[in-house]
């Protein structure tokens, strides 16, 4: 009875110590949220604005001339944007299965992130380039990632661009999505309602000129928003992650308490009955 006592309190000491150490990574993890989601909030705009011109240009260019535009023959790169770390939810496995589920075994990747490289070896999936750290990317290592991918694809050793990252819909909703970069897709407004009003532009130089121009700068921007998105996603999987296994760290103590005042008081029992036994005897 003793020893079932002391190793009680030894796990409701233990799971103390696992209750501090989710706690203080909940709060790590929901201060890199609010800072992640800050820089998010911050490029969206650029990024939009980037977008619309981007495709302004396009619809005044003669799409014979713009290479962007023609798919090639290789088959695409998939870029897919995965954690350093774990202990974020069900982050990495959301991609996984995403991957398995919109992917064909053998499409080239490029893997952003440290997590599940060893699973796409095994499972098939030629990594053509990674980039190990993605904690700590800066705009311009993803603007050499993107003139990498480019160089490739005018050179016709790609056929197309992917990427599949985790959109960001709010603080508990995040789901695995993919969005094609190169070619380019010429969108056609259908609602009358989000149509521009028709402006006469001179663009100077020619909408073609420009086209090449703007391209990098579009895909530099749409591989570093896409980026702070999936790591706003894996901030906020981390967090949430952290505050269930305190939660459960609190039940858990709760039942172990109970159990050790339960052992603890059959003990008491016992030694009374045992004194009281003993007395009658005498």
């Amino acid at each position: 009875m003793a020893g079932n006592k002391q190793a009680l309190k030894g796990r409701i000491r233990s799971v103390k110590a696992t209750k501090k150490i989710t706690s203080a990574m909940e709060l790590i993890a929901t201060s890199k949220l609010q800072k992640q989601k800050n820089l998010m909030e911050a490029n969206r705009l650029y990024s939009s604005t980037l977008h619309k011109t981007i495709h302004k240009v396009i619809g005044a260019a003669n799409v014979d001339d713009i290479p962007y535009l023609k798919p090639q023959k290789a088959k695409p790169v998939t870029v897919v944007f995965v954690s350093d770390m774990g202990l974020c939810g069900g982050f990495n496995v959301n991609v996984v299965h995403f991957i398995q589920e919109h992917l064909e075994a053998g499409d080239p990747l490029i893997v952003v992130g440290k997590k599940e490289r060893m699973w796409f070896k095994r499972h098939a999936y030629p990594i053509l380039k990674t980039l190990p750290q993605s904690d700590n990317l800066e705009y311009r290592d993803l603007a050499k990632l993107g003139d990498w991918i480019m160089d490739q694809y005018k050179e016709g050793k790609i056929g197309g661009i992917r990427v599949i990252y985790t959109k960001f819909v709010n603080s508990l909703t995040f789901l695995p999505t993919s969005i094609d970069l190169l070619p380019i897709l010429v969108q056609k407004v259908e609602n009358e309602e989000d149509k521009e009003i028709p402006q006469d532009t001179i663009f100077e130089p020619n909408p073609t000129t420009l086209i090449h121009q703007l391209v990098p700068m579009y895909m530099h921007s749409l591989l570093y928003g896409l980026w702070l998105e999936s790591k706003t996603s894996e901030q906020a999987s981390r967090r949430m992650a952290m505050d269930n296994a305190t939660d459960n760290a609190e039940d858990l103590i709760e039942e172990l308490l109970l159990e050790y005042n339960q052992s603890r008081q059959a003990a008491i029992t016992q030694e009374i009955t045992e004194i009281v036994a003993g007395a009658e005897a005498l």
